[in-house]
């Protein structure tokens, strides 16, 4: 090819294509070290690990198209899609700005470079609900800033790129006297030291012109969290590290970046008005979902828990982690008590894919539920995503113990035990076990082998405690109808239709292999709840109660009653009570309640 080894003055399609192949390249390489580094803004060790992603979506994404800003356009689009995380977000809008504000010339000299690459800093610095000094974004604007001064006294490229890495390399250096954090931890910003290895890489290619397996030399990506150095204790004031991609025809993301301003910190809009990713710190993750629903097509959503992600890292109260699936209705004082791990499953809303319990609360949807025209369905979670929810657990743990919601509801145990034979975890010990139960019976047996766990139990023992707790775990859930169960597909027609017309309110449980099952009708909600009773009366007949959950759908007065009778019959209040996930709630519907039991 023509490079700018021969011409000099002026970046063509290629040019800017390899450049950017060839910095997003020395970014990768490097990914460990920023690992290591990373304190701030939260030290998750993870800067190395977004930053490797956002730069492979660039290689596996971008094309090079016929004019520099058509081949920018489609870098900034893989950059945006596949951004990750707060620096990975940054740099994804620091390209848009760059596309934006280049030229339709066949190719781009050295003012309009500089000028462009400034304009793109201000993009970035825009992007940030409250910009840092001392990271990657004052990095990114005194580099730009050099590039200005250097093109009118620089002869070409090559020269120019060369001149600026040692700004930039000069404006990391200075990072730790900008920010306390740095300097307490000895290091420099890991997001600004990964945009100075991305440059180092572009004006690599600048000065070679090679691009021969470029892309071949870049080997497998690994993106799992790696091992990384204390630095500092868990301080965020939010919870959940929250991403989501929003498009529409005209956004509008001045009015959007006020609203989810008041919702968490380290807010970054990336993106114009037709496609805009989100990255923003809170402890809400459906409330800031719920309100972009309504202002675009939501196409992608992540909700990270920064706590356990922490604790699992320097914090771990067992060297086993417990992980179950979200149709586990337990609440989350249980769930953090005993560091329980969470698996989201997946529930669909007007095409758009929500993660229960993360991004779509159970009072949030029976909002939706009786609006929508096509009514929500759920989707088992993938062999990749059951893979990286392992993988990401066995980074800080040898032993982990998930358990299922019962195979016979869903594919959530089959996908976890393919995912448990990764070769990456050939060297672990992992049990999946399933529950053949579902919402707080399910929830029950997760508690019990927390507890076992806490009380010193080892991996062996307590997958046996676990085993034989399914066992002796039941519920009995009252539905007053069946609308709900018609309409997520649980009964069919005819079933609705004949159990309507006898006014039909049934009793349903699960039986010994997973299955769910009616095992008692009455033609009144009193009769209904009169039927549950008489069945915990004869367990206990047979066995004491060692625990017991009251789980309910908005169900008000109902569970209040449910609550105090058996509080009252079993000589104790229940050990909790608790809304369904949003799952459970679609098929079982609104009204319903239930008692989940244990017995000793």
């Amino acid at each position: 090819m023509e490079g700018l080894k021969v011409r000099g003055q002026a970046m063509d399609s290629e040019d800017i294509y390899y450049s950017f192949i060839s910095g997003a390249n020395e970014v990768i390489k490097e990914k460990l070290e920023l690992n290591r580094i990373n304190v701030f803004p939260i030290a998750d060790g993870d800067t190395g690990n977004n930053l490797a992603y956002t730069m492979n979506s660039i290689i596996e994404n971008a094309e090079l198209l016929e004019t520099p800003k058509e081949t920018l356009a489609s870098i900034a689009d893989a950059a945006l899609m596949g951004a990750r995380g707060n620096s990975g977000i940054i740099f994804a809008q620091f390209v848009n700005g760059l596309y934006m504000e280049t030229n339709e010339d066949e190719a781009i000299g050295l003012s309009d470079f500089a000028f462009a690459m400034n304009k793109a800093g201000d993009y970035a610095y825009e992007a940030i609900s409250n910009p840092v000094e001392g990271t990657m974004i004052t990095v990114i604007s005194e580099w730009a800033e050099s590039l200005s001064t250097l093109a009118k006294s620089t002869r070409d490229f090559k020269e120019m790129l060369a001149d600026s890495l040692k700004v930039a390399l000069v404006s990391l250096s200075e990072t730790p006297e900008k920010l306390q954090v740095l300097k307490d931890a000895n290091v420099v910003d890991s997001g600004a030291k990964g945009f100075v290895h991305f440059i180092e890489g572009f004006t690599q290619f600048l000065a070679t012109g090679q691009v021969e397996n470029l892309k071949n030399a870049l080997g497998k990506v690994e993106f799992q969290e790696d091992a990384i150095d204390v630095h500092e204790n868990f301080d965020s004031s939010y919870r959940y590290c929250v991403e989501g991609i929003l498009q529409g025809e005209d956004l509008e993301l001045v009015e959007m970046k006020s609203k989810l301003e008041t919702m968490g910190d380290s807010l970054i809009m990336a993106g114009n008005n037709q496609k805009m990713r989100l990255h923003i710190h809170t402890d809400d993750p459906e409330k800031v979902f719920y309100f972009l629903k309504d202002h675009g097509k939501i196409t992608f959503q992540k909700a990270d828990d920064m706590r356990r992600q922490y604790e699992s890292i320097y914090d771990r109260k067992h060297e086993i982690a417990i992980l179950t699936d979200s149709i586990a209705d337990l609440p989350k004082e249980i769930m953090d008590e005993h560091q329980i791990h969470l698996l989201p499953l997946n529930i669909i809303i007007d095409g758009v894919n929500y993660l229960d319990k993360l991004t779509i609360s159970s009072n949030h949807f029976y909002e939706l539920m009786d609006e929508l025209e096509t009514y929500p369905s759920s989707a088992q979670i993938t062999v990749k995503e059951a893979e990286k929810a392992l993988l990401d657990i066995a980074v800080n743990y040898n032993e982990i113990i998930a358990i299922t919601v019962s195979s016979k509801m869903s594919g959530t145990y089959d996908s976890l035990v393919k995912a448990s034979l990764h070769p990456d975890l050939e060297n672990k010990r992992i049990k999946i076990i399933d529950s053949k139960q579902n919402s707080g019976a399910e929830g029950l047996v997760v508690k019990k082998a927390a507890e076992a766990l806490d009380a010193g139990h080892d991996f062996d023992e307590l997958i046996a405690i676990v085993e034989e707790t399914v066992k002796k775990t039941s519920i009995f859930v009252s539905v007053p109808t069946l609308e709900y169960m018609l309409k997520s597909g649980r009964i069919g027609k005819a079933q609705a239709f004949a159990a309507n017309m006898v006014n039909l309110k049934p009793v349903v449980a699960i039986d010994e292999d997973g299955n769910g099952i009616v095992i008692g009708n009455a033609f009144s909600t009193r009769g209904n709840m009169r039927k549950i009773q008489e069945l915990v009366k004869n367990i206990m007949e047979e066995s004491p109660i060692e625990s017991y959950a009251i789980i309910h759908s908005n169900a008000g007065e109902r569970m209040t009653e449910f609550k105090q009778y058996y509080t009252d019959l079993i000589g104790r209040a229940p050990d909790y009570t608790m809304d369904i996930s949003s799952i459970v709630a679609m098929s079982a519907g609104v009204g319903v309640v239930a008692i989940a039991l244990t017995t000793e």
